[in-house]
């Protein structure tokens, strides 16, 4: 048994929250004692509280020497064996507690998304971390790009839970989720559940659409760009915005499309949270959302950027219900098959070990 603690200096609404949670909560199924390190009040924290084995370790990340030797508090208090960093200011604050020699455990770093680290941080954090993950082969890739070290780095896919998935939502859950798309009349329902991420795209996409639509942008509200880009959308269609919602999947259960515009995905919770539910997909063409969806086969993806690019990919997958079968059962059996939360947990303890063989040949102990 290893007791782990996994850090984040986020723990808000977006798919990093739920992969870290059902990770931790996998990984205390196996036998392991897991902390999770986060700031109170966060939605992590609360659904941590409610989760028996795992521990709350509450952090303020607000100050950065502060949170780097609470850090090193609780590794040395709670016997921590490997510590995980899934964000910026955590692994930060864990490089330079090794720097400083205070952090002789297993430090492993998590990169959720593509990318956007300065190459010189990026490499530092890279040669101390003694293994760092890549939820896709993309992440992967652009690491290298921007000259991660090689050798220390894994690749270990996102999963999902699929008991949360299957779980039926709530009467309440899906009546907010009804009484949000009213008015649809009838008309086929687009859903985005994701935090801000280009969904001003598809709003310039609906201009060409001759289909009436609902385009429902689960989880933010609408600002400036998207107002401007709304302005333009044809009174045939609806758009709806839904403030963040702690249990989005019951917007699934009334979707025609489940669409994502982002272009820094690492991979996508959202993505296989639809896919594993029998929603067809559209998605950029960016990141790792190639990684789950081949074109034709299950889903479709959309060049970045591109409106007129969605307008034909949302206009082919309306009108051929033949396409939408094909890719829904495709996406649905590789969503349950290849990505379970099981085999990301077995993946992620696999290197966890070979973090700690590092740290053990580094000190001069034998392998075991």
């Amino acid at each position: 048994m290893l007791t782990i603690l996994n850090l984040t200096h986020q723990g808000e609404g977006a798919g990093s929250t739920q992969s870290i949670f059902s990770l931790s909560r996998e990984l205390a199924r196996r036998g392991h004692r897991v902390l999770v390190g986060c700031p109170d009040g966060t939605l992590l924290s609360r659904m941590v509280a409610d989760a028996a084995p795992l521990t709350h370790v509450s952090l303020d990340f607000n100050r950065f020497r502060h949170v780097a030797n609470a850090i090193a508090g609780v590794v040395r208090g709670h016997g921590v064996d490997v510590v995980n960093s899934h964000a910026s200011r955590d692994r930060r604050a864990c490089t330079w507690l090794r720097w400083r020699r205070r952090l002789p455990q297993a430090f492993v770093v998590t990169r959720r998304t593509m990318p956007l680290t300065s190459p010189p941080e990026l490499i530092a954090v890279g040669l101390t971390a003694d293994r760092t993950i890549a939820v896709s082969a993309a992440v992967a890739r652009s690491l290298r790009h921007r000259l991660h070290p090689a050798t220390r780095l894994r690749v270990v896919a996102n999963g999902i839970d699929l008991e949360r998935i299957d779980t039926e939502p709530q009467p309440a859950e899906l009546e907010a989720a009804r009484a949000a798309l009213q008015g649809s009349d009838g008309n086929p329902v687009v859903v985005v559940v994701a935090r801000r991420k280009d969904q001003q795209i598809l709003l310039r996409a609906l201009t060409a659409l001759e289909s009436p639509v609902t385009l429902a942008f689960v989880g933010i509200r609408p600002d400036r760009e998207l107002a401007a880009a709304q302005a333009r959308v044809p009174p045939r269609h609806r758009i709806v915005y839904v403030p963040f919602s702690e249990r989005p999947l019951a917007f699934y259960r009334f979707a025609t499309i489940a669409a994502l515009p982002s272009r820094i995905e690492g991979l996508s919770q959202a993505l296989l949270e639809a896919m594993s539910l029998g929603v067809p997909v559209i998605a950029s063409a960016a990141g790792g959302n190639s990684e789950l969806i081949y074109t034709g086969e299950t889903g479709l993806l959309v060049p970045p950027l591109e409106p007129g690019a969605w307008t034909r990919a949302l206009a082919r997958m309306l009108s051929d219900a033949a396409l939408r079968a094909r890719v829904t059962r495709a996406a649905r059996a590789l969503a349950r098959t290849e990505f379970t939360m099981e085999r990301t947990a077995a993946r992620t303890e696999a290197v966890y070990r070979e973090a700690l063989a590092r740290r053990r040949l580094l000190a001069g102990e034998p392998s075991r």
